[in-house]
């Protein structure tokens, strides 16, 4: 009979660990500003392809 591994237990209690803590010093930016972003660069690319088309 083959024996059970423990380690999924194990590597999830560090990833626990590690995302618990929170830096003060990081950047913090809007999911706001990222979806202005997408869409921001989205258009971009749509313009370009139409301008320089190739």
């Amino acid at each position: 009979m083959a024996k059970k591994d423990g380690a999924g237990f194990h590597s999830a209690a560090g990833l626990i660990r590690y995302f618990d803590e929170e830096d003060e010093k990081s950047l913090k930016v809007s999911p706001y500003i990222v979806i202005g972003m997408c869409v921001g660069s989205t258009i971009l690319v749509t313009f370009a392809t139409w301008y320089w088309p190739v």
